[in-house]
């Protein structure tokens, strides 16, 4: 038997199909792994300008090369002629407080409960006669007198504290303000050098 007279769906004829189909046409493509995407270029790294919070324009069309020189000489000459290092500025340190400020804090109320007791017995001595028990009167008004003072010594030291903050403060304010006053200084000096060299600086 021929295999023309085969019938479609005969087992010589799947047999044979299965035999001459290409082997490629047999097996499922794999899908293609995606290739690795490539990686983030390197941010650059910023100019000097930029680190000083300026923008430069090239209006000589400089060229990037050029600009970042020119801003590195005008670096080095704004810090000789005003004796400013803008990448290390800091501000000046507190003054300590004397030894006299420091003792005036640590006794800060200091005697307020003992003359609270002197005070309050004398007002409880004069009251206690009156009623007719001068020695009682004076005991009960010593006491009276002690916690007064006790409460006046807190309060006396609660404000020398909130005293010695509050300069505190002012001092950091202070130093902002240099540490800003100082930037100014060397930024002036660099934006000079800068647009003496064909830049626009803002």
């Amino acid at each position: 038997m021929s295999y023309r007279s085969q019938r479609p769906g005969s087992p010589l004829v799947l047999l044979l199909g299965a035999l001459f189909i290409p082997a490629g046409y047999a097996q499922q493509t794999a899908p293609a792994t995606p290739a690795p995407s490539a990686a983030p270029a390197a941010a650059a790294n910023p100019s000097l300008s930029s680190s000083l919070g300026l923008f430069v324009y090239p209006a000589k069309n400089q060229s990037s090369t050029q600009q970042s020189t020119d801003e590195g000489a005008c670096f080095d000459w704004a810090k000789s002629q005003t004796g400013i290092d803008p990448m290390n500025i800091k501000p000046p340190a507190p003054p300590e407080p004397s030894q006299q400020q420091q003792e005036q804090a640590a006794n800060a109320g200091q005697g307020a409960r003992a003359a609270g007791a002197a005070r309050g017995a004398a007002g409880g001595a004069i009251i206690g006669a009156i009623a007719g028990d001068a020695g009682t009167g004076a005991a009960a008004g010593a006491a009276a007198g002690a916690i007064s003072g006790g409460a006046a010594k807190r309060r006396a030291k609660k404000q020398a504290a909130a005293q010695q903050e509050q300069q505190k403060q002012a001092y950091e304010q202070q130093g902002q303000a240099w540490v800003a006053q100082q930037k100014a200084t060397y930024n002036k000096a660099f934006s000079a050098c800068m647009e003496g060299k064909g830049y626009t600086i803002k």
